[in-house]
C-alpha cells in the first residue's frame, strides 16, 4: 500500500541499556545482569519505524561530530531513511540516554540531550518546504520545545496531520495543544497533561476527555499490556493489545506512533490505525533494545492475519 509523505523533526541518542531484577531505589546500588549499547532516541527509533513499516520518512535532526554521530549517520542511510536534513554539531557531543530495564521489561531512563538541544528554529527551517509539503508531521519533546512549536506551526496550517507525542512528559498549555491533530501519551503523560491520575481505562477517559477540551482533535493513551484508547470526536474506542511476554517495553510507545503514522499517510482511519500500530508495539516488547525491536512490516502483518 503507498504511503504519503511522513516527516520525523526529533532527537537521537545512544542507548546504555542495564538490565536488572528491579529498577534501584534512590541512594540504591544493584548489580546488572547484562550491559550494551543500542541506537535509540525518541526521534530516530520513530523514523526506523515509519522506514521499516513501509513509510516514506525524512528524519530531522542534529548529531554531534562524534563516533555516535556517524554511527547514526550510517544507520539512517542503511535504514532507508531520508538524512538531508540530519544536521552535524561540532562542539556538542551526540544524545546520551541511560536505561534500566526490570526482569518484568518495564524501563527507567535519564537522557543527556547533547546536540538534540541544539536543534534551533534555523536548523528547521532548511526543511520548511519538506514540512510543508508533507502527510505526516511526527514531533516529540527531546528537542527544544521551541523547535516544536516552530515546527507545528509551519505544518499546521497545511494539509499535514500533526501528531505529537508528548515524551518526556510535560504540561502542554492550550495554545500548544490546540495545534495537534494526534497526541499519543502514555498513561503518565496523559495524566500531567490533564492534571489528573491515570490509573486504569476509566481514568484515561476522563484525561483524554480534560486533554481534547485543551483542543487537542484526537487523544490516543497508550496504555501497555492493555491496549490504546482513542478519544475521537467525542466518541471513546478500546483497542485491546496482542497478549505477548514482554521482555523489554523500551521504545514500544515509539513503535506505536511510527507505525501510526504510517497506517494514517497510508488513508486507514484512525481505528484501524491504532489496531496497526498496537500490533507493532506488541511484537516490540518481546525484543531487546530500542531500534533492535523495531518490527518489519510482513512481521507486523503476520500478527494481524494478512
Amino acid at each position: 500500500m503507498k504511503s504519503g509523505k511522513i516527516i520525523v523533526v526529533g532527537s537521537s541518542n545512544m542507548d546504555m541499556v542495564v538490565k536488572t531484577d528491579h529498577i534501584p531505589a534512590p541512594g540504591e546500588t544493584i548489580l546488572s545482569h547484562s550491559f550494551f549499547m543500542n541506537p535509540g532516541g525518541k526521534g530516530a527509533n520513530q523514523a526506523v519505524a515509519v522506514s521499516r513499516l513501509g513509510g516514506e520518512v525524512i528524519f530531522v535532526s542534529k548529531l554531534g561530530n562524534d563516533l555516535f554521530g556517524k554511527q547514526f549517520s550510517q544507520l539512517f542511510a542503511n535504514e532507508g531513511i531520508g538524512t538531508g536534513y540530519v544536521l552535524f554539531d561540532e562542539n556538542i557531543p551526540s544524545g546520551i540516554a541511560f536505561i534500566t530495564v526490570d526482569k518484568s521489561g518495564e524501563n527507567s531512563i535519564v537522557v543527556a540531550p547533547g546536540a538534540n538541544a541544539s536543534l534551533e528554529k534555523k536548523d528547521i527551517a532548511l526543511a520548511l518546504k519538506e514540512i510543508e509539503q508533507a502527510d505526516i508531521v511526527l514531533l516529540q519533546l527531546e528537542i527544544p520545545m521551541d523547535t516544536v512549536e516552530y515546527v507545528v506551526g509551519y505544518a499546521a496550517p497545511g494539509n499535514a496531520k500533526v501528531i505529537l507525542n508528548p515524551a518526556p512528559a510535560s504540561a502542554l498549555s492550550h495554545e500548544r495543544l490546540s495545534k495537534i491533530d494526534i497526541l499519543t501519551p502514555n498513561e503518565t503523560e496523559a495524566g500531567i497533561i490533564a492534571g489528573m491520575k491515570v490509573t486504569d481505562i476509566d481514568s484515561a477517559k476522563r484525561a483524554a476527555k480534560a486533554i481534547v477540551d485543551l483542543g487537542v482533535k484526537t487523544v490516543v493513551i497508550t496504555l501497555g499490556s492493555l491496549g490504546a484508547l482513542i478519544c475521537d470526536k467525542g466518541k471513546f474506542t478500546m483497542k485491546e493489545a496482542k497478549k505477548v511476554d514482554a521482555v523489554d517495553t523500551t521504545a514500544a510507545g515509539d513503535v506505536f506512533s511510527g507505525a501510526l503514522a504510517v497506517a494514517l499517510a497510508e488513508g486507514r482511519g484512525i481505528e484501524s490505525a491504532v489496531e496497526f500500530a498496537c500490533a507493532a508495539a506488541a511484537i516490540s516488547v518481546t525484543r531487546n533494545g530500542a531500534q533492535s525491536s523495531v518490527p518489519k512490516r510482513k512481521e507486523v502483518d503476520s500478527a494481524m492475519g494478512i
